[in-house]
């Protein structure tokens, strides 16, 4: 088995390279392409990166958790943790594009035809272009069901032509 840290110190810093500009790019809006997916997939591999980081560092970690310093860091960041499990009255990008998500897979197709200026026929080609077969009063929750997925296929479809 390869020590850890052959591993782990190169692991943590590419991914902490991509997750830095990827993180910079959401926070500025210029997540284009699959920059928002990848920041958060690749946090699995920087958290396997860490993991292995602390097996490697073990000692020394523990050395300096029981150091003032250490502690308090820990403390500050476990309460911006918990803090930002809250929404303090401000509402993400991602709860408003998830409620608006919600809102359009229950509207019939018909209504989603109006919203993109086309005729429901029309929707309905562009959808079996796609191999979805629908009909005009369905809705997306008709179509796809709970699977998330397929329900972004469908919007994909509807609205990004």
């Amino acid at each position: 088995m390869i020590a850890a840290r052959k591993w782990a110190t190169p692991l943590i810093i590419g991914v902490f390279i991509l997750m830095a500009v990827t993180g910079v790019l959401m926070f500025f809006h210029l997540d284009c392409g699959i920059v928002s997916g990848a920041h958060e997939w690749f946090a699995w591999l920087f958290m396997l990166g860490v993991a292995g980081h602390i097996k490697a560092n073990l000692r020394p970690l523990t050395n300096h958790l029981r150091s003032r310093w250490g502690r308090v860091s820990v403390g500050v960041f476990t309460l911006a943790l918990a803090a930002s499990l809250f929404t303090w009255g401000a509402h993400t990008g991602g709860q408003l594009l998830a409620a608006i998500q919600h809102g359009l897979v229950h509207q019939p197709l018909s209504q989603l035809a109006v919203m993109t200026r086309t005729t429901p026929a029309l929707l309905e080609q562009r959808l079996r272009a796609h191999g979805i077969a629908a009909r005009g009063e369905q809705t997306i929750m008709e179509i796809a069901g709970e699977s998330r997925d397929r329900q972004l296929r469908i919007l994909e479809a509807v609205f990004l032509p």
